[in-house]
């Protein structure tokens, strides 16, 4: 063999004869060699035998396969014969190795590798799959094959970090996609049936791959999954090669499999992206397969995945959009799941579900190719379906099949838009699918729609018919679907679909309505402008019309008596009406030249017609009203058409004058008056007298009908007036007349219906004075009275109509007077709280003093109402509206007597209103001049007033009443309009003074004791209960408090509120002028933006309304005006944060929680450390509200600071630089800070910090850490250390009360950071840490840190290793006196722990002085010995190769301190004596040399404890060594009885007991050592016997018989029995003595003169079983003395039993000198006679003890001593005298064993007659 190796080794190539005949000679000594030696030969001779197969000699090949060949039948069927592995590897990778010789190789390989222990297997696996990709196919599978087999029996339920490690170095790409593949074929393989195939999602190449000749059984198969789960997940692959692996796990047939599959698929693959095309593509081929491609072997095509796993795969495809892109793979999925064989009803489901996500996520191109194939397929599914399949997956496949058919009508139009097969298909579902279905239906047939926009105008003809069919079904899907189809799918002059939305208004379904009504109705804002309407195309009015007619021609039919049936419902007509009235005023505004076309005209005709059919009676009130308005409408454009067209059909119109309904009867009362500027003037005459006579004639008429006749007489007199001479002199006098009697008489309503008519016509000419008898009064005169009741009265629309008709009658007014008496009556309302009758009032002065914008026509032959109404009530544009009644026009007034009037008016209002005391009044006073500056701004007197006005509007800013506010806001926005340049500067100037608080004083208002300083409420009440609103009110709180001064800080708190309300209001006119200002504001906006923002958090809800109008008014871009901005307005808010108001606190917290929201660093970075700063000031703000803010604020912060330091989502140098800024803050202010919320917040702030910021929190990491372990006990709850101080007394073990403690603690936010710290620890982190742990543990304060700095320092090393060794000396030099000086026994065990992990890494010296130090533990007091117990434990379970070389100091330690006094000591001991050493004997034998020198050590300390405990020691060593001790007797032996002699101490008997250990077992060295010192122990031993110390006597006693024992010297009898009988006889001189005293019975257990008799007896036994017999003989009178008295009544029942063992042990003895037959007659004789004397006298006394001691074991023990003695003594029954008692005993015995005793011995006694 020497020569093999060193050829071998040789450099010089052999030739191949060489070969052959070396090969030869190891053929001979591979047939010499035993199977012993075999493993070892085949070491070195198998590589080099396969090395050699690289010639291409064939004889050296030939004798390699006889070689191998003999390898095979020796090791087959012997797997005890290992094989070398290493070097058939070395071998296999070799790089010049050939093809044959790694074919050959790989074969041993495998059969080498079965052989391995399960470590080596283990340690192997991971080498094997290191560049497998480069290895030949057959090889791979083979070594892919040997991996997975040791996964599945090593892994399979968890790696170790070691392994887990190797695998993870195998870092080739392709090595890991190439095992990753593999794992994914072992998961999807799955043992096969008995009808044989392989797996699905395998082919059969694939299976065999896996599972190699011999199928795998489930057992089998299951471990190696879970294995290859638990491989994979420690190699930490990247998520997207494990996606698929994880996904087919979860959907295998095995539990644990799915589980785990689950568990990982959810932890480490949930980040995988579903858009990688290569894992979608492996996707696709699992779940399709191979096995219709073309070009494939059948044993390499793919079986397409089972049910299960196509279900999971689904999932997955449904979240991919890529997966949507993949064709063909895509549509070959989706038939797959449809028509597939093998499909499911749930897999259909998912198929239309992929369905819908291709049509919605997939390309055009792509969806171009699948979709129409797809929707073939889609139709054909709906259609194996019944409309009556009910089940879940059903219903949920059609679901999803009508969703996929929406969605691509919205992709693909052009599919559908050809033919209207789908619409009927989905209109007819919707009548007879499921109700649950109708839903989706609806969604996909409103999606249809669009589909069909620009079909063919045939398609489109047919749709027309299909929607109106359609619309009469009785579903409600249908029905809405249809009005959804006309609205979206056709134009507004589309006429068949405008019919069916009106249709659809009188629907029953809300939402069916609505649709409809948007339909018609596009433009729902009624007041916009005309020109604003032509963008919408109405149909023309002719066109719709003809439609309509179509439908219904009796439509055009009315009569008179309006008894006609109508046709449609009310709410049809109502919207076709305003519809129809849309078309007309379209196509009026497009061309004004149609109103004189025939055609047009013709329409309007037919219109008109259409509104008189509606007047029908069955048809509902708003329908009549809305008819009649339409045909004012239509004669505002074309009167004298109207007017024409009702002079024939004035009867029809007097019906309808007695409408029930007001606004009926007034439209037919304004067309009567239309329709009289078509007759003749006596005509007209002749009606206003029917009328007039009609009210004269009776007075029992209807309200109704003497309303309307009212109304009529106003109207048709106001148009006959505009006719010169067209009315009589007298018939106007008693149309005056008339009028007035009726406002003098008759109630408010119709009072102010007269006065109407009075104004109506004092429109067309002013009134003359009433004649009456020669004399003449003005109107207004007679009328002042009752005008003033009905004003002050409370019915508020009458209020309204007089105050409006005192306007229009001055119209026309020449002289002042009846003017000046229609201002008092106006004035008379200026304290009037209903804004409605101030608004009429501002109207009445505008007609007052002239210049307003509509003309008599307008008001008396339109649908007007009043000037409030047509303006919004003053917050329109009333131009705007007023645009399409001629707007050039403007009333006549009379100039010379307004200018009187104005200057009335201007007085009133700027003297006295405006700057009231009173709320009420500066409301009114606004009201009206708002009124007098919209209705009659281009005044020239207005003109001249506008800086009066602006200045009057400025001050009313700040009023409290809203409305008072936003009127003068709106009057701001008014003035700029009509102002010149320098106005609107000035205006802009002081709006935002105003906005900025930098603006002067307001104008001063006096204030008396009723005006109002607070609303009600505002400050609460006053003591009583009462309000505090007025300025008496607070007058009188501060004078009950008795410190008048407090009205000063009222006042001031009104003037904040005041400029608060200012503020808002200034916001409110801001808002209007801000568009039109432009360039004038653009120097102001630094100054106002920041505040802009601030008001917009304002808490109150008006202030921020009224600020966002300015801002939406002033910025065009927000988001680029904030970052342009963006410095300034955080400063700002910065500072408003610390500001003395509570609602700009809470401001600037809510705007800059929303300022910097998605914020870059070089954007915030400089306000980072402000800004918490401030959310920390907020959070301890005095009022709730701020705090709030301030959470919010910092819950914002929060979330950008955390983006700002994680280094995934910022610049490295940018998050170091965040983290620099506010982790000092935080650890500083934030967890240190008293506040509960900021605490808490800081550090959950912390805490996502040290999870995002990486290695940007390495420079900080040392104040981290510090601050997070003193938290640990700065934050804890203090009730768990009061609970601690009062633990004891209420029965909690404290050491429980800890473990709770620190489990809470371990819970934290605080330790979870640590966790996270240590994570980013490196070297240099480790220079500024340490140095701060050391401090810590030296210095910390508190359970849970000191437990957590333990914690941190045992976590920290393992994770940095070696780098901190140059650490080691300051970690050990601080943990060491802590360990001894910690009183928490958990903390204590933490430091121990830390200070084991330490030791693993500290240099040769360190470690040896530490242990030496932690053994030198044991001599000190009991904490010491604690923690040199819990300091070796941690030892030994972290270092334990470390404590390998100082066993010998530990051992002895560990030893001897067992045998502590205290429980607790000696327990620890013992356990880590059972722990570290693996047999006692062993270890013992080992370093008994060294532990018998400690106990020496021990021994001859001054401490009794150290003295006890080694006397102990020795009895362990005794006990287990035995013999093995003598070679230590010696020292032991004079160490012991050195210590003997002297005063007694607590615990010396255990030298006593040491010395009869040593006796015990090493006897026969210590009397061959020296004959004389068994004596002398003797006598030491039997000096103790007599000390008085019952437990020291005890012991030596105890001792005394062992010593007897060992030694077995018989003339120890003539020693010891005398001494012993000696203490018998006086223990029984004391029992027969007299009772004891009480001294006597007060004596003590330590201090006891009377021997303990059993212990004598026992002793005596001793003596006995080793003495001579003669000695025996000559103290036998001594012996059976001591029997007697052992015997007698005195000594209790355990001196008996001591007693009937010594006597059986002396029959004993007896009974073998008379078995003997070689002695002496004479001895024998004695002997005899020894027995006979031995029976009478004991034997009495045994049946005595029998007869009076009443326990069982007295009796077994007395009565088997009894046969003894009777079997011995040859005694007759007839000599026994104590006969008679021994039979009673016999039959009262009720223990069996005894009474067989005693029946032995009557039969002995009765056998002997």
């Amino acid at each position: 063999m020497a020569e093999s190796s060193s050829s071998s080794s040789s450099p010089v190539v052999k030739s191949d004869a060489e070969t052959e005949e070396l090969l030869d000679r190891m053929l001979t000594r591979l047939a010499l060699c035993d199977d012993s030696k075999l493993e070892t030969l085949l070491s070195k001779l198998l590589p080099l035998t396969l090395s050699s197969l690289s010639t291409n000699s064939t004889a050296v090949r030939n004798k390699v396969l006889e070689i191998l060949s003999h390898v095979n039948k020796r090791v087959k069927y012997q797997h005890e014969i290992g094989l070398p592995f290493q070097e058939l590897w070395k071998l296999y990778t070799a790089a010049n190795a050939t093809a044959i010789v790694k074919n050959f190789c790989v074969m041993y390989i495998e059969m080498a590798f079965e052989r391995l222990n399960i470590k080596e297997k283990e340690n192997m696996a991971p080498v094997l799959i290191a560049n497998i990709s480069k290895l030949p196919l057959q090889h791979q599978e083979i070594i892919l094959r040997i991996v997975a087999k040791v996964i599945g029996e090593c892994h399979a339920s968890q790696i170790d970090d070691e392994v887990a490690v190797k695998y993870r170095s195998v870092n080739g790409s392709q090595d890991r996609e190439l095992f990753a593949e593999f794992c994914l074929h072992l998961m999807l393989y799955k043992q096969s049936s008995q009808g044989g195939g392989c797996s699905p999602g395998l082919s059969i190449a694939q299976s065999n791959r896996v599972a190699g000749k011999n199928p795998l059984k489930n057992e089998e198969l299951l471990m190696r999954k879970l294995g290859v789960l638990n491989v994979v997940d420690a190699m930490e692959l990247s998520p997207e090669p494990v996606y698929p692996l994880y996904l087919v796990a979860s959907a295998d047939s095995q539990e644990a499999v799915i589980k785990k599959g689950e568990e990982l698929l959810r932890k480490k693959a949930a980040s995988a992206n579903l858009d990688d095309s290569n894992l979608m593509k492996q996707l696709f081929s699992l779940f399709n397969g191979t096995t219709s491609t073309e070009n494939v072997t059948p044993e390499s095509k793919v079986n397409p995945a089972s049910v299960s796993l196509k279900i999971k795969l689904m999932s997955v495809f449904c979240r991919s959009i890529t997966a949507a892109n993949s064709f063909p793979a895509t549509l070959q999925c989706i038939f797959g799941c449809i028509y597939g064989s093998g499909t499911t009803s749930r897999l259909k489901q998912l198929g239309m579900e992929f369905t819908v996500w291709v049509f919605k996520h997939a390309k055009n191109d792509q969806l171009k190719l699948m979709g129409p194939v797809i929707l073939t397929g889609v139709l054909k599914l709906l259609d194996s379906y019944s409309s009556s399949d009910s089940d879940t997956i059903a219903r949920d496949t059609k679901t999803f099949s009508f969703q996929a058919i929406g969605l691509l009508a919205q992709r693909l139009p052009h599919l559908f838009r050809d033919k209207i097969d789908m619409a009927v298909r989905l209109f007819d579902a919707l009548k007879t699918e499921a109700e649950s279905l109708r839903f989706v239906i609806q969604e996909a047939t409103i999606s249809l729609a669009a589909a069909y926009k620009g079909a063919p105008a045939t398609v489109l003809m047919d749709l027309e018919a299909l929607l109106l069919n359609n619309f009469q079904a009785e579903q409600n899907e249908v029905r809405l679907c249809a009005v959804r189809w006309a609205t979206s799918l056709f134009d507004l002059k589309h006429c068949p679909s405008r019919f069916i939305c009106m249709l659809g208004v009188a629907d029953s379904r809300l939402d069916i309505r609505e649709m409809a009504h948007e339909g018609l109705f596009l433009d729902k804002d009624m007041g916009r402008s005309r020109r604003q309407n032509t963008d919408f195309k109405y149909p023309k009015l002719g066109e719709m019309l003809e439609y309509i007619v179509k439908q219904q021609p009796k439509l055009l039919e009315s009569s008179e008596m309006r008894e006609q049936k109508l046709l449609f419902s009310s709410k049809m007509y109502v919207a076709m009406i305003n519809f129809l009235l849309k078309c007309f005023e379209s196509e009026m505004e497009q061309n004004n030249s149609l109103g004189r076309s025939t055609e047009f005209l013709s329409s309007v005709e037919t219109m008109c017609l259409l509104l008189e059919h509606a007047m029908a009676y069955e048809g509902s009130v708003e329908l009549h009203a809305t008819a009649s308005k339409a045909l004012i409408t239509i004669g505002s454009y074309l009167p004298e058409m109207i007017a024409s067209h009702y002079v024939p059909k004035i009867s029809w119109l007097k019906q309808l004058m007695s409408h029930v309904d007001l606004d009926t009867r007034e439209s037919a009362a304004r067309l009567l008056g239309i329709a009289c500027s078509a007759i003749p003037p006596a005509t007209s005459s002749d009606l206003i007298s029917e009328l007039l006579s009609a009210i004269s004639k009776t007075n029992n008429l209807r309200f109704e009908t003497l309303h309307g006749i009212l109304c009529a007489i106003g109207y048709t007199t106001a148009e006959c007036m505009s006719i010169a001479a067209a009315i009589p002199g007298t018939l106007f006098q008693k149309i005056l007349k008339c009028l007035t009697d009726v406002v003098i008489s008759e109630t408010a309503t119709l009072a102010s219906i007269a006065m109407q008519a009075l104004g109506h016509i004092g429109l067309r000419a002013p009134l003359p004075p009433l004649v009456d008898d020669s004399s003449s009064v003005d109107i207004l005169i007679l009328l002042n009275e009752k005008l003033s009741k009905l004003l002050s009265g409370d019915d508020n629309k009458a209020i309204q109509k007089i105050v409006i008709s005192l306007g229009h009658i001055c119209v026309k007014e020449a002289s002042p007077s009846l003017p000046n008496i229609a201002l008092d009556l106006i004035f008379s309302l200026c304290r009037s709280k209903v804004e409605d009758v101030l608004f009429a009032a501002g109207e009445a002065l505008s007609f007052l003093w002239g210049g307003v914008p509509v003309t008599a026509d307008v008001i008396l032959k339109t649908n007007y109402s009043s000037l409030s109404m047509t303006s919004n009530f003053l917050l329109g544009d009333i131009n705007l509206s007023l645009s399409k009644y001629n707007p050039n026009e403007k009333c006549e007034a009379n100039e010379d007597y307004h200018a009187t009037i104005r200057d009335s008016i201007t007085r009133k209002l700027f003297e006295t209103l405006l700057y009231s005391s009173r709320k009420e009044e500066r409301c009114a006073g606004t009201v009206w001049l708002l009124s007098l500056t919209m209705y009659c701004g281009h005044h020239p007197t207005i003109q001249q007033m506008l800086p009066q006005i602006q200045e009057a509007f400025s001050h009313l800013l700040g009023e409290q009443n809203e409305l008072t506010q936003e009127l003068a806001s709106q009057g701001m926005s008014i003035v700029y309009d009509l102002g010149d340049a320098a106005m609107k500067k000035t205006l802009v100037d002081a709006l935002v003074t105003t906005l900025t608080g930098s603006g002067k004083r307001k104008r001063a208002i006096k204030l008396v004791e009723d005006s109002e300083v607070f609303q009600e409420g505002t400050i609460g009440e006053s003591l009583s209960g009462g309000k505090l609103s007025t300025y008496k009110e607070l007058c009188s709180l501060a004078n009950e408090m008795g410190q008048p001064d407090m009205i000063y800080k009222f006042m001031d708190l009104a003037n904040h509120q005041a400029s608060l309300n200012s503020k808002r209001g200034a916001a409110f006119g801001f808002s209007k002028i801000a568009k039109q200002a432009g360039d004038a504001l653009q120097p102001h906006l630094q100054l106002l933006i920041p505040r802009l923002v601030r008001y917009q958090y304002d808490p109150d809800k008006n202030v921020q309304d009224a600020m966002a109008h300015i801002w939406k008014s002033l910025v065009a871009d927000p988001k680029r005006t904030i970052d342009q901005h963006l410095d300034l307005i955080v400063d700002d808010l910065i500072i408003q944060c610390g500001s003395r108001l509570w609602r700009s606190r809470e401001a600037s917290c809510l705007a800059l929680a929303d300022i910097i929201q998605g914020r870059k660093f070089e954007q915030v970075g400089k306000h980072l450390k402000k800004i918490w700063t401030a959310a920390f000031r907020a959070m301890d703000d005095i009022k709730e509200t701020v705090r709030n803010a301030g959470d919010r604020l910092c819950r914002a912060i929060t979330s950008l600071t955390i983006r700002l330091c994680d280094i995934s989502l910022t610049e490295v140098s940018d998050a170091r630089e965040a983290m620099g800024i506010v982790l000092p803050l935080l650890l500083a202010d934030g967890i240190l800070s008293k506040v509960d919320s900021i605490r808490k917040a800081s550090i959950g702030v912390v805490m996502k910090l040290a999870k995002g910021a990486g290695i940007a929190l390495r420079p900080h990491l040392s104040d981290l850490v510090c601050c997070m372990l003193e938290s640990l006990s700065s934050l804890e709850d203090q009730g768990l250390n009061y609970v601690e101080l009062h633990a004891a007394n209420v029965g909690i073990q404290s050491e429980k009360l800890e473990n709770l403690r620190i489990s809470i603690a371990k819970s934290s936010p605080m330790w979870e950071t640590l966790d996270l710290c240590i994570n980013v620890i490196d070297t240099e982190s480790l220079n500024l840490l340490v140095p701060r742990l050391a401090h810590l543990v030296r210095s910390g304060v508190g359970l849970n840190t000191r437990f957590g700095v333990a914690s941190f320092i045992s976590l920290l090393i393992p994770k940095v290793g070696a780098d901190v060794k140059p650490f080691t000396s300051i970690l050990l030099r601080v943990l060491f006196p802590v360990v001894k000086e910690e009183k928490s026994a958990a903390a204590k065990r933490a430091f121990a722990g830390a200070c084991a992990m330490v030791l693993k890494h500290a240099g040769h010296s360190q470690a040896q002085k530490l242990i030496e130090d932690t053994a030198a533990l044991h001599t000190g007091e009991k904490n010491a010995q604690i923690s040199c117990a819990i300091l070796l434990k941690s030892y030994y379970s972290v270092a334990s190769d470390v404590l390998s070389g100082y066993h010998a100091v530990i051992f002895p330690v560990i030893f001897i301190s067992r045998f502590e006094d205290d429980k607790n000591v000696s327990g620890l001991f013992e356990e880590l004596w059972e722990d570290s050493t693996s047999g006692e004997r062993i270890t013992i034998q080992l370093y008994l040399g060294e532990i018998v020198s400690l106990i020496c050590e021990g021994l001859a300390s001054s401490s009794w404890t150290s003295k006890r405990k080694s006397a102990q020691a020795i009895c362990k060593l005794g006990e287990v060594m035995g013999e093995s001790l003598s070679s230590y007797h010696l020292v032991l032996l004079d160490s012991v009885m050195k210590e003997l002699p002297g005063r007694l101490w607590e615990g010396k008997e255990s030298l006593l007991y040491a010395i009869g250990a040593l006796s015990s077992s090493c006897h026969k060295a210590i009397s061959s050592e020296n004959p004389a010192t068994p004596d002398a122990i003797l006598n030491m031993v039997s000096s103790a016997c007599m000390k008085k110390v019952k437990k020291y006597r005890e012991a030596a006693f105890s001792s005394l018989d062992q010593v007897i024992k060992a030694f077995g010297d018989p003339k120890f009898f003539n020693v010891i029995f005398p001494l012993l009988f000696g203490m018998c006889d006086s223990t029984a001189a004391n029992k027969s003595g007299s009772a004891q005293s009480a001294s006597d019975a007060a004596k003590t257990d330590n201090v006891d003169p009377a021997v303990p008799l059993e212990k004598i007896l026992g002793c005596v036994m001793s003596c006995v079983h080793m003495a001579h017999l003669n000695d025996i003989f000559e103290q036998k009178k001594n012996l059976m003395d001591l029997l007697l008295i052992s015997l007698s009544p005195g000594f209790q029942w355990t001196v008996k039993l001591s007693a009937f063992s010594l006597i059986k042990e002396l029959c004993s003895r007896l009974q073998s000198i008379l078995v003997e037959t070689s002695k002496g007659a004479s001895q024998h004789d004695s002997t005899t006679s020894f027995v006979q004397e031995l029976f009478y006298s004991v034997s009495p006394k045994i049946v005595e003890c029998i007869s009076t001691i009443k326990i069982a074991q007295v009796h077994i023990n007395a009565s088997e001593c009894l046969l003894e003695v009777a079997g011995l003594a040859s005694v007759r029954w007839t000599d026994v005298g104590f006969k008679e008692e021994l039979l009673h005993q016999y039959e009262v015995e009720k223990n069996e064993e005894a009474k067989s005793y005693l029946k032995k011995c009557i039969d002995i006694f009765e056998n002997l007659e």
